[in-house]
């Protein structure tokens, strides 16, 4: 069970363990090939046959093939009973030579890392091997295969830095010792303890830098989520679409109606698109490079069955003291990184009162993170379907809005600063609001009319946040089963 500084709720998985855990039973095929130590001194050989012995495998990694509920996989994972799972040259050359087989067969690569670092006995050959790693990792990605990691404890040193950094879905198990330099090496070279809590992957995935904490014992139904958008085809509608608004349909009533009711907290949201439309969603959380904001959420997922990347702005989470920063958007801009790299189509909700206006926006560029928003989601090659679910205001929904299909639902509106805001400019107060709304065009019928949206999702009286969830996702589906035919 656990060793002396192992989390006290966690188990120390062995390789083996892992293996037997992780992948369909009898499923595994190993890929490695006889290590030759006749290289190395008289006394390194006699610690490696040593670890060899006590690890009960030749190496610190073990790599080969498998399946996980069905779906093949190549399987890299650390054994930190040999020599603290340490990576020198042979385990690096087994690593990069998995990784590159793998990419060869067209399978996700699934890691589990369990390790000290590079390994001291062999200086900086070893260390430099974890350039070549990440080499092979980059040519697996840029082939748009998955990669999937999972950090064990403790998890340190050139292979975070390296293997352990590199997914497109990184977890860790509940308590483990995450970072870039092992603590009693800190405090050694320093002279006082590393800060408490900070490198735990709990406070990491809350800052934005890992996407969930997920128990070993999880990993199977992680990775049968995953890899049920990754690499799983789209299945056949299950949702009923609804005719959409025709071109030239005028309202019963003012816009200003419709501004209200998005704002109403019982309104449909992101969430509920998630809850009602989709299916085998994986919540990602943060930009995995230390930033995470809430307002927006970030998924794979599968909407009336068609697997795609999702960032929409969730509104139930945007409140003056909330409101939707620069951080948020560059975990928009992960999003989008991932479908393009990932080969899959890319829906964007906007629903947001806007951006934060604040120095803290400013000094963060905000405008900045608006414009690359802009620019990257009109140069995506992959399949792009914008919806407006509610409230569009300002250069925060603009961030989101130029896919090369743009929807809106029937009370959806855009505007380029609240109608409040546009009432002070012209006006000098906020009492001319509604006019102002009514003038500039902001509902979604006067999109539709102007061209400005591809389609309009008819809202009913009796429609409940479950219905308008089911019934845009329905719409937004159709728009990507057509992109793909295309």
């Amino acid at each position: 069970m656990g060793t002396p500084g192992t989390p006290s709720h966690a188990r120390r998985w062995t390789a083996r363990e892992l293996v037997e855990l992780v992948l369909d039973a009898g499923s595994y095929e190993s890929w490695d090939e006889p290590v030759d130590i006749s290289g190395h001194s008289e006394a390194y050989q006699a610690e490696l046959r040593s670890a060899a012995e006590k690890a009960g495998t030749d190496e610190s990694v073990l790599t080969g093939r498998g399946t996980v509920r069905g779906r093949p996989v190549a399987f890299v994972v650390n054994e930190f009973r040999f020599l603290a799972g340490s990576i020198g040259i042979a385990a690096a050359q087994r690593i990069a030579h998995a990784v590159r087989r793998a990419t060869r067969e067209g399978l996700p690569v699934l890691a589990s890392t369990a390790s000290g670092g590079t390994r001291m006995q062999e200086g900086t050959r070893a260390f430099v091997q974890m350039v070549e790693i990440s080499r092979a990792l980059m040519e697996h990605r840029a082939a748009g295969l998955p990669y999937l990691v999972h950090l064990r404890h403790p998890t340190t040193g050139g292979v975070y830095a390296s293997w352990g950094s590199l997914g497109h879905v990184t977890t860790a198990e509940p308590g483990a010792l995450v970072g870039f330099l092992g603590p009693k090496v800190y405090e050694a070279l320093h002279g006082e303890p590393f800060p408490e809590g900070v490198q735990v992957a709990e406070n990491l995935a809350a800052k934005g830098v890992l996407d969930a904490v997920v128990p070993a014992e999880d990993l199977p139904a992680l990775v049968d989520t995953a890899l049920g958008v990754l690499v799983d085809p789209p299945s056949d509608p299950e949702l009923v679409r609804r005719p959409p608004v025709p071109r030239g349909t005028t309202s019963d009533h003012d816009v200003w109606v419709d501004v209200e009711h998005t704002r109403d907290a019982e309104r449909t949201g992101v969430r509920e698109l998630l809850r009602y439309g989709a299916t085998g969603t994986l919540r990602l959380r943060g930009t995995d490079e230390g930033e995470r904001d809430d307002t927006v959420l970030i998924a794979l997922t599968r909407l009336d069955g068609r697997p795609c990347v999702l960032v929409g702005q969730d509104r139930s989470r945007q409140t003056p003291a909330t409101p939707m920063g620069p951080g948020a958007l560059r975990e928009a801009r992960r999003a989008m990184a991932l479908a393009e790299e990932l080969r899959l189509p890319l829906v964007t909700v906007v629903d947001t009162p806007g951006a934060e206006l604040s120095r803290e926006a400013e000094e963060g560029a905000i405008a900045g993170e608006i414009a690359r928003c802009i620019a990257t989601l009109v140069t995506m090659t992959v399949p792009t379907v914008s919806v407006i679910l509610g409230q569009g205001c300002g250069g925060g929904a603009l961030a989101l809005l130029p896919a090369r299909t743009v929807l809106a639902a029937q009370r959806g509106w855009l505007s380029p600063l609240p109608p409040e805001g546009a009432s002070v400019i012209v006006h000098g107060d906020v009492d001319h609001a509604p006019e102002m709304a009514a003038a500039q065009g902001i509902g979604a019928l006067s999109l539709l009319a102007g061209g400005d949206v591809h389609g309009v999702v008819p809202e009913l009286d009796e429609d409940t946040p479950e219905t308008l969830a089911r019934a845009v996702a329905a719409e937004i589906a159709h728009h990507l089963a057509e992109s793909a035919q295309a």
